[in-house]
């Protein structure tokens, strides 16, 4: 991988060269990634991106290239280049597991470090975590749509190349059978696959011919598209050319319900009981569930799921939430004060709570808590002294999320909206009592003030 360093924005680069000449920036200080608020009407959130945040991490590294273009542009000083050349992150990391369900303040990521450190890492943390939480938040409610169906990911021609192979590793991740795109199965060793579109059928003589090529190449078993031209001929043609043997067909177009239930009779009156019926062709989360009633094996989802259907960011944002004031002193809390953006200041550490395995609120308490934290412990190491100490695979993640998920009652895991699934308890240090968070609102409970010299 190329140094990741320029994944940044402009004024990181200015408040460091300023934090550096005149010290703050050797302040050790603590900024958390949360989201203010979820989207509107999701019930939920789901944390995708940390291996690929950490392998980039691997990499935040300024060298030749980097520098000459800070030094020819005059972003910052020549002290500055020479402290950069030496970068490396430092501190530690804390974060909620990928695939984990997060909610609005959820401390998704907390980085300590220098100042001077940690705050070059606002963008790339943000543009990964933000891209990829939101694909795998709207797979996810896809997944519950689907129940037990198998769910395709199709959606590379929708978006950014690079941004389809991080799409298709979130879909993967929190259920999706596999997708289509190659460099994802590369990359990520995540499932890929494919057999035929309307262009191969159209440069074919007839329909019959091309399902008789396709058959010739990838076996009896493969899945026809059969909505080239008219569906009840097609899946007659299908039968002629895979037999008894045929794997499955696909319509993309149409009433898809109503095509489905004509299909599945006509497959089951020539005894093709167990051949699949997938379909395709602009579908979203709420068509899926809408289309659960129909005789209806596997959906393929491209724009929806790799633009975050209708919520292409997570909304999460980086924040300086505590600093000391001398360079080997302890971290108090810091916030921004006022209006819809207030923060809650000091480091927090989180924990679910659950009864009998069903999940209830989610509880925020000062970091270092050593009271009772009645609930499963949300945060796990990720980085220590710079060097990343966790490794899970996207299969790990989805194993957790699969389990995670469960832990929400059925009825508020799919995709119809409402109010988050579980409420936010913030207990803060000058609190005698819990304060209730909900989306687009601030604390009742008052954020620590600002620390001044």
């Amino acid at each position: 991988m190329a140094s990741t360093a320029l994944f940044t924005d402009h004024y990181e680069l200015t408040m460091l060269d300023a934090a550096l000449r005149d010290g703050t920036g050797r302040r050790p200080c603590a900024f958390e990634m949360f989201a203010r608020s979820l989207p509107d009407g999701r019930r939920y959130g789901v944390v995708a991106g940390t291996q690929r945040w950490l392998d980039a991490l691997r990499e935040f590294r300024f060298g030749t290239s980097e520098l000459d273009l800070l030094d020819d542009h005059n972003v910052v000083s020549a002290e500055t280049l020479r402290w950069l050349a030496d970068y490396r992150f430092t501190g530690d990391v804390d974060g909620y597991r990928e695939g984990e369900l997060y909610f609005a303040n959820s401390p998704v990521l907390t980085v300590r470090g220098t100042f001077a450190e940690a705050v070059l890492l606002e963008s790339l943390t943000l543009s990964i975590f933000n891209h990829d939480s939101a694909i795998a938040s709207a797979a996810a409610r896809m997944v519950q749509a689907a129940g037990d169906r198998t769910l395709l990911e199709f959606g590379s021609r929708r978006t950014h190349e690079e941004a389809a192979v991080a799409a298709a590793r979130a879909a993967v991740l929190v259920g999706f059978t596999g997708t289509s795109n190659l460099e994802a199965g590369r990359r990520y060793d995540v499932p890929t696959l494919g057999t035929s579109a309307h262009a191969f059928t159209l440069v074919h003589d007839d329909e019959a011919t091309a399902f008789d090529a396709q058959v010739a190449s990838l076996g009896r078993s493969t899945t026809l598209l059969v909505d080239t031209f008219d569906i009840a001929e097609g899946v007659k043609r299908a039968i002629d050319a895979a037999g008894d043997e045929l794997g499955g067909i696909r319509i993309d177009s149409g009433d898809l319900g109503a095509e489905a239930r004509e299909a599945r009779q006509q497959l089951d009156a020539a005894g093709l009981t167990e051949t699949n019926i997938v379909v395709s062709g602009d579908l979203d989360e709420y068509r899926i569930a809408d289309l659960a009633g129909d005789p209806i094996d596997g959906y393929g989802v491209g724009t929806s799921v790799v633009t975050g259907s209708g919520a292409p960011a997570a909304g999460f944002v980086y924040k300086l939430v505590a600093r000391a004031t001398t360079p080997g002193g302890q971290l108090e809390p810091v916030a921004k004060a006022g209006g819809d953006k207030a923060t809650l200041g000091g480091c927090k550490t989180a924990h679910r709570r659950l009864v009998g395995g069903r999940a209830l609120e989610e509880v925020l308490r000062p970091w270092g808590w050593e009271g009772d934290h009645d609930g499963r412990a949300l945060q796990a190491p990720l980085v220590r002294d710079g060097e990343p100490v966790d490794s899970s695979t996207w299969r790990e993640a989805r194993d957790h999320h699969q389990a995670v998920i469960r832990e929400l009652s059925n009825e508020v895991r799919g995709p119809l909206p409402g109010d988050p699934a579980i409420p936010t308890i913030v207990h803060l240090p000058d609190d005698p009592g819990p304060s209730q968070h909900h989306p687009g609102t601030t604390s009742t409970t008052p954020a620590p003030q600002e620390v001044t010299r």
